[in-house]
């Protein structure tokens, strides 16, 4: 089978579980902002960009590193195995500190009115990190299926119970947020320890070892693409008077989903692409960079439709006026969704040549300019400012990486026409809301540019097709 149509099928695939269902957690976005206000659920936001954080912590590189050693391993299972054991020790270690520790923790993070938060959350986190691997025994195994049907299964979950505890069950709170999300993380748990059964054998000390010194730069480069990513809420919180931070972070966060379709398609190509890079290491370079052709035209037509059509989806999505007025830092984000996706391809040079530490300095890289002009922007522009800092951020480690790649790994990117794409689309999208075009003119906008981008990718799209 042609491996580019091999990847998209499994990004497809990877996106019925993940995308489905991050979608309907989209669709519980109006019921918040209905149901809670803007401080209420601006503590919603706080925690789950937290969790980012955390997770990163709890998995410490190992699901990548896990993917680098698969490869070659005489025994698979020794891997998992092995992998496995250290997050089970390290997930140990990680409740046991939060439960002893929980009045100081609770303090610092301005919850002394609601530990138990903390108390939900550290139960979220650990059912996940022990998920981790063996999610990603089932995408190596090339088990697509049972990975989607997992995944699905436990955003069901989540949404079924928020529906039922917000709705049917008055009173609750923001806890009915947390309670879902805990039980759903569970039934993940629980779904996937027939692929535990990986655990079997001795262990192999200096296999552990090799992928914690494959994995630790992975750490640092995704605790600095968690500041990338969403640190921008903790300056929120910690910047703005303490009357205005959780009201902001609310309506930051609310609108912030609005980018959800572009990150969406990023994070379920990553699934599918990140086996998919190793894999063709030693083969044509070239095939990077018509996964990259057939990657911007889908994420350029998907910025697209959302910057045509966000004052529509802006009203069904928002229904409480009152976060609506945060609606002009969405084109903002999508066009930094853009950036990161861009990054996620170009990650291919330092991951295939085990320049992991690459990766964690162009984090770092981002990770520098985010905090500088959050500091900076943050007390004059609030969220604003945040939006135009992430921008910056992403498209400043895209070039960096762009550059730095040429040197160990290059490939012959289409830059000219790519790049002539995204800003064909950026400007034809801000034209036509300045004008404020009606919607029979975007949706015929939206044709012509889907018609162009399918003609000049017709030669991959029929390769993909026919083989």
């Amino acid at each position: 089978m042609n491996p580019i149509r091999k990847l998209f099928e499994q990004t497809a695939i990877y996106g019925i579980g993940h995308m489905v269902g991050r979608i309907l957690n989209f669709a519980l976005v109006p019921l918040y902002v209905s149901q809670f206000s803007p401080e209420e659920y601006g503590k919603v936001t706080d925690l789950y960009a937290l969790v980012v954080f955390a997770m990163v912590f709890l998995t410490y590189g190992m699901e990548t590193a896990f993917f680098r050693y698969i490869q070659d391993a005489d025994e698979p299972n020794a891997v998992f195995r092995t992998g496995m054991r250290s997050l089970i020790a390290t997930t140990a270690v990680f409740l046991a500190v939060v439960m002893l520790g929980l009045e100081p923790i609770a303090r610092v993070l301005q919850y002394t009115d609601h530990p138990e938060y903390l108390l939900f959350f550290a139960g979220i986190l650990a059912f996940d990190a022990l998920s981790a691997l063996p999610l990603a025994l089932l995408r190596a195994k090339g088990k697509a299926g049972r990975f989607a049907w997992i995944k699905l299964s436990n955003i069901g979950i989540n949404v079924g119970l928020n529906l039922v505890l917000i709705l049917g069950f008055k009173g609750w709170g923001i806890d009915a947020i947390f309670i879902a999300n805990l039980v759903a993380s569970g039934w993940m748990f629980l779904l996937l320890l027939p692929e535990w059964k990986g655990l079997r054998g001795p262990g192999d000390p200096i296999l552990w070892k090799k992928m914690i010194q494959y994995g630790w730069p992975i750490l640092f480069a995704g605790l600095a693409g968690a500041v990338n990513e969403v640190a921008d809420r903790q300056f929120l919180k910690y910047l703005l008077p303490d009357e205005e931070a959780f009201r902001n972070l609310g309506i930051y966060g609310a609108n912030y989903k609005l980018a959800i379709f572009i990150t969406l398609f990023i994070q379920a190509f990553r699934y599918g692409a990140e086996p998919f890079f190793f894999a063709q290491a030693k083969g044509d370079k070239q095939i990077y960079a018509r996964v990259m052709d057939v990657f911007v035209a889908f994420v350029a037509l998907i910025y697209l439709g959302l910057r045509l059509f966000l004052n529509e989806l802006g009203s069904w999505f928002i229904p409480n006026e009152v976060y609506r007025e945060g609606l002009h830092i969405v084109p903002i984000l999508l066009l930094a969704n853009v950036g990161l996706g861009l990054l996620t391809n170009l990650s291919v040079w330092y991951k295939v040549t085990d320049r992991t530490r690459a990766g964690a300095t162009i984090a770092l890289f981002g990770a520098v300019i985010t905090i500088g002009l959050n500091l900076w922007w943050i007390p004059l522009w609030g969220y604003t400012g945040a939006a135009w800092a992430t921008l910056v951020s992403y498209g400043s480690m895209t070039l960096l990486s762009y550059f730095w790649g040429r040197k160990h790994f290059a490939i012959p990117y289409h830059w000219i026409k790519n790049l002539g794409s995204i800003a064909a689309v950026v400007v034809v999208a801000e034209g036509a809301s300045r004008m404020e075009a009606p919607a029979p003119l975007n949706t015929l906008i939206f044709i012509i540019f889907a018609g162009v981008f399918v003609f000049m990718e017709k030669s991959h799209l029929e390769s993909v097709r026919n083989e």
